[in-house]
């Protein structure tokens, strides 16, 4: 509770669900929310202490995952980092570490480029729908 994860667990406990359809007899049986993400450089006992608190998942910090950092695709997943973990983060990625991906596209606005004057005047022409014949009677 010193870092204010306990109503995160609490909640994720919680949302124990059985699922609904046929997922049961296909040995799915319950849904479950995602809980904190506890990320540590070395395991001193880290993975027992948490193992069984349900929603809580654990991570090397040298085995970072997207999926696990946001799940389905939405950011801002509450992260419990060790100390040595944060420190680690510049061995990992620092001057002769992994290098970090950079933007291939600097305007991400599709919409906006696709709609430009000058995409507009090198695409073809739009194809105008093709005319409806009546269904022959005889």
């Amino acid at each position: 509770s010193a870092v204010g994860a306990l109503a995160d667990v609490e909640k994720a406990a919680d949302s124990k669900k059985i699922r609904a359809g046929k997922g049961k007899a296909r040995n799915r049986r319950y849904t479950l929310r995602r809980g904190p993400l506890i990320i540590y450089k070395s395991n001193d006992g880290v993975e027992q202490a948490f193992r069984n608190l349900p929603g809580v998942e654990l991570c090397c910090v040298d085995r970072l995952n997207l999926l696990q950092l946001a799940p389905g695709g939405h950011m801002g997943r509450f992260c419990v980092w060790s100390q040595a973990a944060l420190d680690a983060l510049n061995e990992i990625y620092g001057k002769e570490g992994k290098s970090i991906p950079e933007d291939i596209m600097t305007n991400a606005d599709l919409a906006r480029i696709i709609n430009s004057d000058e995409i507009q005047s090198v695409l073809n022409p739009a194809k105008r729908a093709n005319k409806k014949y009546l269904r022959k009677k005889n």
